[in-house]
């Protein structure tokens, strides 16, 4: 049949010859497609790790990014009262507002105890060491700082215990946002701006465009302002919707400043709590108390943290004509020395927060997480307005 053909058929000891031209040809387009295979599985894989870590985001609870519990301090007005100057008086107070912003404290109390019975920030500020405005000083420049910048004149219009308030450092909090920094939520100012019924009131959020939000409230008031993902770039405002201002903690876990509270004396520090069930847990701070290093806190939604004046608890305690004991320590749940072993004889205020507050921030948190794990959830305010 070969012969046939026009093949001559091979004869022992010869060798067909091959077109190694072809032969390479064949090799290299199987090896690009082996590459291309290879390629292939190693995008599938990648993907395939993409989607199983999106799932993982997804499966997880929108909650465990929130805070649900608060942490308050309460301290006496009367410990500006030792400061020498207005500028001291002015620097102590921001001593104060950074240390509570620094630990994220939602709330500062500021009691009396000294029977000055002050009640609002309405006021002149009297003079150094003169009664009256020590209380209402303090508050005042603590809701001055915790103010974002941009609404500051809105909110703050010239005043004597303000004098100073500008030298001091900034909070640089979460929601003291740049006019360029994306942040899904804003502290804003409802702008007197007509607007067409049906549609929300403009806001100025201190960002280059104002905000249209989703409801129409009265000008003047401050509100929180959760902004919309999607924005159309070539609108002359961009879209926002009005929330709690406790939401950016409870939903997003962002510490949203604190807000200030002006107390006639320590019983009326529990007495007037804004939470409907109360401090559950209060701490009383002193060097007489029970050592922090043996300390474990209970569970709880809100701790109150007290702090003392030149005098300690006892002058507060004293002062109260609601409270018929001489021993603070039965005032609270616990009664803490935070400090133990100090080497100076006194410990400032000011002080007391800082080493407070970091000797009981662990605990806090291990707390909050055995809460978070019992689905223990803390209450809400009644009226959480700054």
């Amino acid at each position: 049949m070969a012969e046939r053909r026009g093949v001559k058929p091979l004869r022992e000891g010869e060798e067909r010859k091959i077109d190694w031209r072809k032969w390479k040809q064949e090799k290299k387009e199987e090896k690009k497609k082996w590459k291309e295979r290879k390629l292939l599985r190693k995008l599938e894989k990648k993907r395939m790790q993409e989607l199983t870590e999106k799932q993982k985001e997804e499966v997880k609870p929108e909650e465990e990014k929130g805070r649900h519990y608060t942490v308050s301090v309460a301290l006496p007005g009367s410990i500006l009262n030792n400061a020498q100057s207005p500028e001291l008086r002015t620097y102590l107070a921001g001593q104060i507002a950074r240390a509570c912003a620094i630990f994220c404290v939602d709330e500062i109390v500021v009691f009396d105890e000294q029977g000055e019975d002050s009640k609002t920030t309405e006021g002149e500020f009297e003079g150094v060491k003169k009664r009256g405005q020590a209380c209402v000083q303090l508050a005042r420049i603590l809701q001055y700082l915790e103010c974002p910048q941009y609404l500051r004149k809105s909110f703050f219009p010239k005043h004597q215990d303000l004098q100073f308030a500008g030298l001091l450092n900034p909070l640089d909090s979460p929601h003291h946002v740049r006019i360029d920094e994306e942040s899904e939520y804003r502290e804003g100012v409802v702008l007197a701006r007509p607007t067409k019924p049906g549609r929300g009131s403009f806001v100025n959020c201190g960002m280059r465009k104002e905000v249209q939000i989703d409801k129409q409230l009265e000008s003047g008031l401050r509100v929180t302002v959760r902004l919309e993902k999607q924005q159309n770039p070539d609108s002359k405002t961009q879209k926002g919707t009005v929330v709690s201002s406790h939401q950016p903690r409870t939903v997003s876990g962002l510490y949203w400043g604190y807000s200030v509270r002006l107390a006639s004396c320590l019983s009326a520090v529990f007495a007037e709590c804004p939470f409907k069930e109360g401090y559950d847990l209060s701490i009383g701070t002193s060097e007489r108390g029970t050592s922090v290093d043996h300390a474990t806190l209970p569970s709880f939604s809100h701790a109150l943290i007290v702090f003392g004046g030149l005098q300690g608890l006892e002058a507060g305690v004293d002062a109260d004509p609601n409270l018929e004991v001489s021993d603070p320590s039965t005032v609270f749940d616990l009664y803490l020395n935070t400090c133990p072993g100090q080497g100076s004889r006194t410990i400032r205020t000011e002080e007391a927060i800082l080493i407070s507050l970091s000797a009981l921030r662990p605990r806090i948190d291990e707390t909050a997480k055995k809460s978070r794990g019992n689905g223990n959830e803390a209450s809400q305010p009644e009226n959480v307005t700054s």
